[in-house]
């Protein structure tokens, strides 16, 4: 006879564990500290205006240094992951960014600030391809749009709370303090990386049979190997790796501009105070957080239910970003702030509805070498991005704001028609010839 205890035991044997999900919420905590880390420069630019005297234009190329190195290191941070394995990689990449974080404290003229967020730039260039790539060994493929959507609403929610908090922290002491606070964040979550994350799942002492058989029979019992060469040439010759990467330089764009001039924004085209600004900076990005766990969430549940992954992914993302195009030009045009922070309220929500189906993408086509396939991909977006935070610049100083945002919503347009050509059932790593190989 088998006892009650006995059998709740055994019960509890076979149920599957939940250390993916641990990963998930370890990754989630990255992407905020990566987001709180790179807007708390936007939050602080007006004192730093005041303090050494910089004029739009010259914050612009401070702005953009980062955008720059984050472009250019996206592939080399995402090779590293595929090369070495995430547990490493992410552990000296934030420890490097963090780094960079305080020392910008230390800049003294445009150039030395430039050359400090360049060089904070090239450790945040890795975040986001090694996270995704571990979570391709983790997450089950009808786990994967959720869980980019909330790996991406922890990166909003740290940019929705950053100006409040930078805020709050300048006006007490200085606006230094929000960098050193936010690098010692970064600091303390790679020492738990390190410590909790494993490259393979059957690694992890935590994970049970359960889980571990749930894993692999959804993902094949592939052995993760760290030093597996990168099909590069596949990957760079693939059409639908440059279809991807081209309408993620159209969202890369728009979101840059949100990020790096949106406090500017308000506090010079609307006439908000700092402690203002702070605030209602904020309340974008948080409609950003829901956008980001929906559309996620829709995607998921259009494939279960439809078991066509190119229905799934393809209609959250077209429609997100067909009303973000709408949304904005209603948002400048608004003749209250309120009303203005309303309408871009909606063009962010609906940004954001496109972010973890961008991100599932990657997953779906690029198996064991998401990491650099999500890599070319964000190299694309972020290309975007440092033209974004340069240019607008320059339309701003030459022709005001309304130019600056109707140019974001043509760019929401394109990567709507962009999206519609994108296979996400297509797998880019499959069948590799030794060509291939690099």
């Amino acid at each position: 006879m088998t006892t009650p205890l006995a059998a709740v035991g055994a019960v509890t044997a076979r149920r599957p564990t939940r250390v993916r999900h641990v990963v998930l919420w370890l990754t989630v905590a990255a992407y905020m500290i990566t987001y709180m880390d790179r807007v708390v420069m936007s939050a602080a630019v007006p004192s730093i205006q005041a303090e050494f005297g910089f004029d739009i234009v010259t914050m612009g190329w401070i702005l953009s240094a980062f955008q720059l190195s984050y472009a250019l290191f996206q592939i080399p941070g995402g090779w590293l992951g595929d090369k070495f394995g995430p547990r490493r990689v992410l552990t000296g990449i934030v420890t490097w960014w963090s780094a960079f974080t305080a020392l910008t404290t230390a800049t003294w003229s445009a150039s030395s600030m430039i050359a400090c967020r360049f060089l904070f730039g090239m450790g945040e260039a890795g975040a986001f391809p090694n996270a995704t790539r571990s979570l391709s060994r983790w997450m089950l493929p009808s786990e994967r749009g959720w869980a980019q959507g909330i790996t991406h609403a922890g990166a909003r929610l740290g940019a929705a709370v950053t100006p409040a908090l930078a805020v709050l922290l300048i006006t007490s002491y200085g606006w230094r303090a929000p960098f050193i606070a936010f690098a010692l964040l970064g600091l303390i979550w790679a020492a738990i990386w390190f410590w909790y994350y494993r490259d393979d799942p059957s690694e992890h002492a935590s994970v049970n049979d359960a889980e571990r058989e749930l894993i692999e029979g959804s993902l094949g019992r592939v052995k993760v190997s760290a030093g597996a060469a990168v099909p590069w040439r596949r990957i760079l010759t693939s059409p639908q790796m440059w279809v991807l990467s081209a309408m993620y330089f159209c969202y890369g764009y728009d979101i840059t501009v949100f990020l790096s001039w949106f406090p500017k924004y308000l506090n010079d085209a609307r006439g908000l105070s700092l402690t203002q600004m702070g605030i209602y900076a904020s309340l974008p990005l948080m409609a950003g957080v829901a956008g980001d766990i929906a559309g996620g969430w829709f995607s998921d549940r259009l494939v279960e239910r439809s078991g066509k992954i190119n229905w799934g992914r393809r209609a959250v993302a077209v429609t997100g970003f067909l009303i973000a195009a709408a949304a904005m030009p209603f948002a400048v045009l608004a003749e209250t702030p309120l009303a203005s922070i309303a309408y871009f309220g909606a063009a962010v929500f609906a940004l954001e509805l496109t972010v973890g189906v961008s991100w599932a993408v990657p997953l779906d086509i690029g198996g064991q070498f998401a990491g650099s396939v999500s890599a070319v991909m964000n190299t694309c977006g972020n290309i975007g991005g440092t033209i974004a935070a340069a240019l607008t610049g320059y339309i701003v100083a030459q022709s005001g704001w309304t130019p600056a945002f109707l140019l974001m919503a043509v760019l929401a347009v394109i990567a709507a028609l962009l999206f519609t050509r994108i296979d996400a059932s297509r797998r880019i790593d499959v069948d590799r010839s030794p060509a291939d190989l690099v």
